[in-house]
């Protein structure tokens, strides 16, 4: 297989040099091209690279607090590695470091676009990665041991680091097949998996390829930065559930500003909006261990979370933000309402089911939904097959309508 793109071995050289060098060897003795970009903030890389972010970015200005360093290096590490791609000339990136390099060095490698593989071995992969990670598919592998030199265990670690992107990278070549179809982003998550699935048929069946993405507290906004870049003809955003659970702090919270809102001179593919999960808020505690503020509440027990029902106050809140979101589309946006629930846990006979709670919260949409944006009511249960057929050719209908 012929290959003129390389893979850039990206990292802090001045602490971490024999890793990064010892990477690039095995990468190259794998048959693939790399570029060696030195990252660090402290001093020269200690052997011949092929870019140099410290002299470039540190090293002419001087004076620069740690903080002011690294952020240096990142902006000048984004803009290269942005042209690189641009150039063609870049098949991936792995990167080894511990807790400063991992955060610079995958601050850089999210510049990149979904599909360029992104390895970062990290000291510090077993904390919370969310941010680390972000909306971008970083594979991140835990080092478990130092990065300090190279050692029987190290070494393993690195020649499998290598071997992923690699691989990766020779996954790409061999299956760049992209699809004609028309894209719709799906949103889902647990409770209504049900319901996204018989979506996704549906959608399948009128020639579209459907993309989902899990309503996580990032996956929502993953979707949002997708459809700002034009990769779908239309989002059906079945699964709203961050918004409820961004309200409360609850476990698929994290959203930005950028969830549910229109992107200014960017592309704005028409949007149905389902209240899938909107009933309820997903928090960390079991049957066992109940917040007090929340005992007399109704509540879903599934796993180490459960689903706690949104308060009067709570739901009158949240249907003014939503509300308030569609209202920024106009009538690039649908509501689309199932009055049976809008999850597994909100059905007769379920512990969430409160049909009077959402009458109010429709209401209270209703009372600041701008004139413009169309609701449509729909005597169907979230999960069921009839509903998500006419999700499906409602939005079908807003696509052509569009002339996406």
């Amino acid at each position: 297989m012929e290959r003129n793109k390389a893979v850039v071995v990206l990292g802090t050289f001045d602490s971490k040099g024999e890793e990064h060098a010892y990477l690039r060897d095995v990468i190259e003795e794998r048959g693939f091209p790399a570029l060696t970009l030195h990252a660090g903030t402290k001093a020269p890389a200690p052997f011949p690279v092929d870019y140099d972010l410290y002299t470039e970015a540190i090293a002419a200005r001087g004076g620069l607090g740690r903080d002011e360093a690294i952020e240096a290096v990142i902006e000048k590490g984004r803009s290269l590695v942005q042209e690189l791609y641009r150039q063609d000339r870049l098949s991936g990136v792995v990167s080894a470091g511990g807790g400063t390099g991992t955060y610079l060095c995958t601050e850089i490698m999210r510049i990149l676009p979904m599909g360029i593989p992104k390895v970062m071995i990290s000291t510090v992969a077993s904390r919370d990665m969310s941010r680390t990670v972000g909306t971008k598919d970083i594979t991140m592998m835990h080092s478990v041991v130092d990065l300090l030199g190279i050692n029987s265990i190290s070494a393993g670690l690195l020649e499998r680091a290598a071997g992923a992107v690699c691989g990766m990278v020779d996954s790409n070549e061999k299956h760049r097949t992209g699809s004609t179809k028309k894209r719709v982003g799906l949103t889902m998550f647990g409770f209504i998996t049900e319901g996204a699935e018989h979506v996704r048929r549906h959608l399948e069946a009128l020639g579209y390829e459907v993309i989902p993405f899990h309503a996580n507290g990032t996956g929502g906004m993953a979707m949002e930065e997708l459809a700002s870049e034009g990769l779908f003809a239309g989002v059906l955003d079945f699964a709203t559930h961050e918004l409820a659970d961004a309200l409360l702090d609850g476990y698929c919270g994290g959203i930005g500003p950028g969830r549910l809102v229109p992107f200014p001179g960017r592309p704005n593919p028409p949007r149905l909006v389902i209240p899938g999960g909107l009933d309820c808020a997903v928090l960390i505690f079991d049957r066992n261990h109940i917040p007090e503020r929340y005992e007399e509440r109704s509540i879903f027990f599934y796993d180490f979370r459960s689903a706690v029902r949104l308060s009067r106050e709570e739901a009158a809140t949240l249907a003014r933000q939503l509300a308030e979101k569609l209202n920024r589309f106009g009538q690039g946006a649908k509501l689309l309402i199932p009055t049976l629930g809008w999850s597994e846990a909100d059905k007769e006979g379920a512990p969430l089911y409160d049909p009077a709670m959402n009458r109010f919260f429709l209401d209270t949409v209703r009372k600041n939904l701008s004139s413009v944006v169309s609701i449509q009511e729909s005597h169907q249960h979230i999960n069921s097959s009839t509903f998500a057929e006419q999700c499906a050719q409602a939005m079908h209908a807003m696509i052509q309508n569009s002339g996406e």
